[in-house]
Formats: structure tokens, C-alpha cells, sequence
């Protein structure tokens, strides 16, 4: 991939996108340049990544022709500030991934409507290429472009093109999930410990668990219900499990917290 790719923050996230675009070989670390506040931080990056650093956001805008703007929702108008003028506004796509932030609401900040521009929200199991981002491009990226960054969202895991209508529903469903599943992970742990089980194997065995019955659904393909329902014999312990999730609201539990996190992502995207 012949293209410069800069990240202007390089928390978690953006250490998760630059480790699968060099991991999967699209890019050299040559060819990446990234910003931070801290010389820890631009020395932690260096010796991991081998990628070219700098405390300069506006040499990043300069060089870059995918520019991630990996920084706190909070920032970005503070950031866009500093380097709009820094950028090719005809050929640079900026990257976004704070939730709430539309596209219109980056053009305008940056002062061109017809700014390329990809609103992303990915998720922290992109740190183990196991990442699940949705996207959506603006209408002035063709589609050459929007399939560059497909793969490059690829790189860290899978990705799903979505209409930027939706992209406030998506933190609820896969963005912000992985807690909800670290907490069921954690509650079938303090299960397993609770009947005598060591610490340790009982989050290996939870874990395992939750990964291998994610993998039936996205193999299989068969609805979550139905695979539900092979695992519950007639009578049986799992269908009394079942039954006393349902009757402690499991899946109401899940529903509510999953609006709670849409309506807060409302409520970031007019503090804007």
C-alpha cells in the first residue's frame, strides 16, 4: 500500500490500527508517522513500532495522507485548529474515531464540505487483531478510496460498512460490548471459584467459552436462539441455567444498558 498514514494521539487504539497495518504488512514503518505529547510516550512508540515520531501535529498533517485523529472526543476541535491548514484538502482522508462526532460536524471544523472523511468506531480487541469497526465515508471519497480503508480496518480485525445514521447505535453493540462480556466473563469466573474452581483456570475456562460460542454464530451462521437451544437438553442443567437468567431479566439487563449507552453517545454528540 503506497500511501503515508499518520496518527496525531497514540493511545490504545491507534497502537492497535498502526500494530495491524505493519503486522499484515500493509505499510512499512517508514511510511507511518505519529505525534504525542510525551517523550515516554514517542520512545515507547519508536522502540515498539520502529515508526517515525514527532511532537509536531503539524508535520504529521503535512506528510500524511491518511491522518487518524486518534485523540479524546474533547480535542478535536482543538486539534482540527491546529492543522487544517497543514492538510491536502483534496486528496488527504481523515480518520475519526470518537463516538458522537459526525461527518458534516469534521467538515465543517476543518472549513471544506467536501473533506474526505471516515467516521469509525472500532473496538479494544483491536489489540489482538480481533477488532470490529464500523465505517462510514463521506460522499466525496470514491470507491477506490473507501475500499483503501476497508483494508486498512481489516488489518486489526473486520469491519462493516454502515450508514452514518446508524453510527450512534453502534457503540452500544460492539463498540463499548467487550466490557459488558469482561463482565460476564468475570461473573462466570466468580462462579466456577465460587464451586472450587482455581482463579486462574476459571477465566481460562470462562474465556474460552465466550470465544468458542462467538465463533458458532460467525461460522455457522445459524441464529444465536437456535444454537441456544442445542446446548439445552430436555430437562437438563443448561435449560435451568436458562431459565433463571430469564427470570432475573438477563436479557432486559442487556437491552437497558445497551439504550443507556445509545443515549449517552446522544448526549456526547450535542456537547459538540
Amino acid at each position: 500500500m503506497e500511501h503515508k498514514v499518520g496518527f496525531i494521539g497514540c493511545g490504545n487504539m491507534a497502537r492497535a490500527i498502526m500494530g495491524g497495518l505493519l503486522y499484515s504488512e500493509l505499510l512499512k514503518p517508514a511510511d507511518v508517522i505519529v505525534s504525542a505529547r510525551t517523550d515516554q510516550t514517542l520512545h515507547y512508540i519508536q522502540d515498539t513500532y520502529s515508526v517515525r515520531v514527532t511532537k509536531d501535529n503539524k508535520e504529521v498533517a503535512q506528510q500524511a495522507n491518511i491522518l487518524f485523529l486518534a485523540v479524546k472526543p474533547d480535542d478535536y476541535a482543538t486539534i482540527i485548529e491546529e492543522v487544517k491548514e497543514q492538510i491536502n484538502k483534496e486528496k488527504t482522508i481523515i480518520v475519526t474515531i470518537a463516538a458522537g462526532l459526525t461527518i458534516e460536524w469534521v467538515q465543517n471544523k476543518f472549513g471544506a464540505s467536501d473533506l474526505k472523511v471516515v467516521r469509525t468506531m472500532p473496538n479494544t480487541p483491536s489489540l489482538v487483531r480481533q477488532g470490529m469497526t464500523a465505517f462510514s465515508c463521506s460522499e466525496s471519497m470514491n470507491n477506490d478510496e473507501q475500499t483503501l480503508i476497508e483494508h486498512v480496518l481489516n488489518s486489526f480485525g473486520k469491519s462493516e460498512r454502515i450508514s452514518e445514521t446508524l453510527m450512534d447505535s453502534i457503540p452500544a453493540v460492539s463498540g463499548s460490548s467487550p466490557a459488558y462480556v469482561f463482565m460476564f466473563i468475570e461473573a462466570l469466573a466468580d462462579g466456577a471459584v465460587k464451586q472450587g474452581v482455581s482463579r486462574d483456570k476459571a477465566y481460562q475456562l470462562a474465556a474460552q467459552a465466550v470465544k468458542g460460542a462467538a465463533e458458532m454464530v460467525l461460522e455457522t451462521g445459524k441464529h444465536p436462539g437456535v444454537l441456544k437451544d442445542q446446548v439445552c437438553s430436555p430437562g437438563g442443567a443448561t435449560i435451568e441455567a436458562v431459565a433463571t437468567l430469564e427470570k432475573n431479566g438477563f436479557r432486559g439487563a442487556v437491552l437497558e444498558a445497551m439504550e443507556q449507552c445509545y443515549q449517552k453517545i446522544i448526549e456526547l454528540g450535542k456537547q459538540t
